[in-house]
């Protein structure tokens, strides 16, 4: 290979799925009543175990990959001969990306004949990894690394994400949701519908009276803003915070709204620095559609 691939352990993969895909992954650090622990797909810490802790009353701390860990993670690929392609998580919730960029700049005067070009990926958890996942698929077709990184900030604004919880604590807690609102929501059964932007934030879109009524109106959503609309033939992927049953629900109901899936929906856990966010009960979608435009 002419270059490498590589992103963060917030585009909530498994291990294996980074690995089969040869994408190199640099991890967040998050803390829990204290005690650091690397976001590392749960070999640390199972994210059963952390969304236990933190629905026991653990207070959760996280920290964004440093300028120092990015130069040590790239130069492994730069000492090979290799130029590489890292993606980042959202500008619209992390500083990774100037992190990253920094990194760039100084190891691109220590290696001027290698190349490393940054992408702000705009996505999150495993719409993150949907991302990288189709990025690794166009560098297995031969893709150079300049046409790579084009088409990645031609379509990264295409990857839709929808999401919802079934408990509001977290989102009050970081300000997503406001105390009010959100104490009225828990009160009422609500569950707000939240998507990621054409910024890379999140922003809350329609409050939904239960869950059954919010599964069935992210399917609604999807429909309507997927590509190709029932006929999408693209990928699928959920990722949940201690809720599988929910997840695995909301993948049947688009395996059978959606039948020229590639493959079956895709479900994973969210990694720990997402989760430290949103808490247990968060169920997340994501998919190719139209490109995201407010």
């Amino acid at each position: 290979m002419a270059y490498m691939l590589t992103g963060c352990s917030t585009a909530d993969l498994s291990q294996q799925q980074f690995d089969e895909r040869n994408i190199g992954v640099a991890f967040f650090h998050f803390e829990v009543d204290g005690k650091e622990y690397l976001d590392d797909m749960g070999k640390s810490l199972p994210s059963e175990e952390l969304f236990h802790m933190m629905d026991a009353g653990a207070n959760t701390h996280t920290s964004q990959i440093s300028v120092g860990e990015y130069t040590e993670f790239w130069e492994q690929y730069l000492k090979e001969g290799m130029d590489i392609l890292h993606v980042t998580l959202s500008s619209g919730i992390s500083g990774t990306y100037q992190s990253a960029m920094i990194a760039k700049g100084m190891l691109e005067s220590e290696y001027p004949d290698r190349k490393i070009y940054v992408v702000d990926s705009l996505a999150a958890s495993s719409g993150y990894g949907l991302l990288l996942d189709a990025l690794a698929d166009k560098r297995d077709e031969g893709m150079d690394l300049e046409s790579l990184y084009a088409w990645a900030e031609a379509n990264k604004s295409k990857v839709q994400h929808w999401f919802f919880s079934t408990d509001l604590t977290y989102y009050i807690r970081g300000g997503r949701i406001s105390k009010t609102s959100g104490l009225i929501g828990q009160a009422l059964g609500i569950c707000p519908l939240l998507n990621v932007d054409f910024e890379g934030k999140l922003i809350p879109r329609e409050k939904i009276r239960t869950k059954k009524k919010t599964i069935k109106r992210t399917v609604e959503v999807m429909e309507s803003r997927v590509q190709d609309g029932l006929d999408y033939s693209g990928k699928c992927y959920i990722s949940h915070s201690l809720c599988y049953e929910d997840a695995k629900d909301l993948a049947t109901r688009i395996e059978e709204k959606f039948p020229k899936l590639d493959g079956k929906v895709e479900i994973y856990p969210i990694g720990a620095t997402i989760g430290s966010h949103t808490g247990p009960g968060t169920i997340a979608l994501f998919f190719w559609g139209d490109e995201r435009i407010d």
